[in-house]
């Protein structure tokens, strides 16, 4: 079991900035991916920013509309993983998801965090 506590999400402004947090707890030594997706109401969810563990290394993929603008990163010592958003738009407006993947696989989701980015 993997548990997953958000926070950081509230009201920003286009052209600000907001850093979301993830506390993972549990079998963090087995997560193989980690990493954040969103939701905006009356869309599917999707893939933000993800990290991948692949022997001693990490590997971060984007997706194409927030690449130069989101920054995912993962603190082993802390249990935490970050997502450093800059030069929000209103369309990055959604509930934020951090999930973890174990093999498997075998998804967990965090409850989710609200991004409001005013125009």
């Amino acid at each position: 079991q993997v548990q997953l506590v958000e926070s950081g999400g509230g009201l920003g402004q286009a052209g600000g900035s907001l850093r979301l947090s993830c506390a993972a707890s549990g079998r963090i030594a087995s997560i193989d991916r980690i990493g954040w997706y969103r939701q905006a109401p009356g869309k599917q969810r999707e893939s933000v920013a993800i990290i991948t563990r692949s022997g001693s290394s990490n590997f971060a993929n984007y997706a194409d509309s927030v690449k130069g603008r989101f920054t995912i990163s993962r603190d082993y010592a802390r249990n935490m993983v970050y997502l450093q958003m800059n030069s929000l738009k209103p369309e990055d407006t959604a509930v934020y998801y951090c999930n973890a993947q174990l093999p498997g696989p075998t998804n967990y989701w965090g409850q989710g965090t609200q991004v409001t980015v005013s125009s």
